[in-house]
């Protein structure tokens, strides 16, 4: 079984997978990191598949069930990495990521995920006021 080391950088969750994951890897991974998001409060979660070369379907749909749970959970969540034949195979199965936000690699991942942190809390200091 493939572990997925999350690691805590301020308020960012980082999950890194470094090989290709099965079926029950990929939900010990949403278990995981939804007790970390818990336990740590963090405002976001980088998720860098940039190893991945193939995907099926019930992993992208889990990719897409992990932002769900985050953003439930109060983390903003953003995936890095998608190697081309991944993006291809996703489009043709027809799967839709719907409320995952993407980047090209790590750098431009954190900064939008530290763009949609600091937009979420001016909206959250708009509501609360």
């Amino acid at each position: 079984m493939a572990r997925v080391p999350i690691v805590r950088v301020g308020d960012t969750l980082i999950v890194s997978v470094q090989e290709s994951m099965g079926d029950q890897d990929a939900l010990t991974l949403q278990a995981e990191l939804s007790a970390a998001i818990e336990r740590t409060d963090a405002a976001g979660v980088l998720l860098d598949m940039s190893v991945l070369e193939v995907i099926d379907s019930f992993l992208a749909r889990l990719l897409g069930e992990i932002a769900v749970g985050a953003r439930l959970l109060g983390a903003q969540t953003v995936v890095v990495g998608v190697q081309p034949p991944v993006a291809i195979t996703l489009v043709e199965l027809g799967i839709e990521l719907k409320g995952v936000h993407t980047a090209l690699d790590v750098e431009r991942g954190m900064a939008l995920l530290h763009r949609l942190v600091a937009a979420e809390s001016r909206i959250g200091d708009h509501v609360s006021s």
